[in-house]
């Protein structure tokens, strides 16, 4: 009864104020349709405010990132090629390193070449009747001569791994002077490097018509291959400059400055944006050690990263 009479009470006041009731009727579907135009451009203009002070306070965050990770890729950049070419040298045959190329930053080309080894091992000097590992027969065969030509030896330690390939080279006692210079060439009696022809089980069988000028004291021999060059040529602001690593090409008794030279070169590009370069050699470092050092610098959108590095090589030939 209280709900029907409070219905009711309702009823008689919208009877008794008709115009109001309907102007709200009326009026009332408006007040429900949204934003006017200038509402929604004030909310615009201040969305745009907020997100300009936003960037101004994210673009310092985002830049210095964006600084780091540029930062972090040329260091792995220069950080990679050095390793590459400390790697290389450690293989270096002794005394086979040189360099030349002013070697003094932005403009000047620097070049450092050096004969890698695939292996070595020890020959036999000594005459044993018992073996007879070479082709001949004869109870000497089986040793290295130095005091006249031969063609064929006993290798005494295990064979080297992987074994040498026709076209490889055999070299005793490397002292890089005039009369021992594995660069110098494979057909005189003064020089100390040999083509391989064949490859036994514990033999190698060479190439030449000369003696070797020196024995070695521990009766060692390397094995090498085609030479190696790094080319640095850096540029100013490092647009332009490049560190490039060359091989396949002939063994030269001067250090070429010009490549691709004769042979099948190759050449691998290692790093570009290369603002310095310098290469150094010093073959008396200890009594048995070069020293080879390096500083590579990379530029980048005004920013530069140097490093720098060092290596010993074995002169012990």
């Amino acid at each position: 009864m209280k709900h029907s009479t409070e219905v009711q009470g309702l009823r008689t006041e919208c009877s008794a104020h008709a115009a109001v009731c309907a102007q709200s009727s009326v009026l009332s579907p408006q007040s429900s349709k949204g934003f006017t135009l200038v509402e929604m451009i004030m909310v615009i203009v201040i969305t745009g405010i907020i997100g300009g002070i936003v960037a101004v306070f994210l673009k310092a965050p985002v830049q210095q990132y964006m600084d780091v990770a540029r930062r972090a890729d040329m260091t792995d950049i220069a950080d990679t090629a050095l390793r590459r070419v400390t790697r290389d040298l450690r293989l270096a045959l002794p005394n086979s390193v040189r360099v030349t190329g002013a070697c003094a930053g932005a403009g000047t080309t620097c070049f450092i070449e050096f004969l890698p080894t695939t292996g070595g091992g020890r020959y036999r000097a000594d005459i044993d009747a018992t073996d007879d590992v070479c082709p001949g027969g004869n109870a000497d065969d089986d040793i290295l001569s130095i005091t006249a030509a031969d063609t064929c030896f006993e290798v005494l330690s295990a064979m080297p791994v992987p074994p040498p390939n026709a076209g490889d080279q055999i070299v005793v006692y490397n002292l890089g002077i005039a009369g021992a210079d594995a660069y110098a060439g494979n057909t005189l009696a003064t020089h100390n490097r040999r083509a391989v022809s064949a490859v036994g089980a514990n033999s190698i069988s060479i190439t030449s018509a000369n003696a070797l000028p020196f024995d070695s004291p521990g009766h060692r021999f390397h094995v090498v291959t085609t030479p190696v060059t790094y080319v640095c040529a850096p540029a100013a602001g490092g647009v332009g400059g490049t560190l490039t690593r060359w091989q396949g090409y002939d063994i030269q008794s001067a250090q070429p400055t010009m490549l691709p030279a004769t042979g099948t070169p190759s050449s691998a590009l290692l790093s570009t944006n290369v603002s310095d370069c310098r290469f150094t050699y010093d073959p008396l470092v200890s009594a048995r050690n070069g020293l080879v050092t390096m500083r590579l610098a990379i530029t980048e959108d005004v920013e530069t990263v140097t490093l720098y590095n060092a290596a010993h090589v074995s002169n012990q030939p």
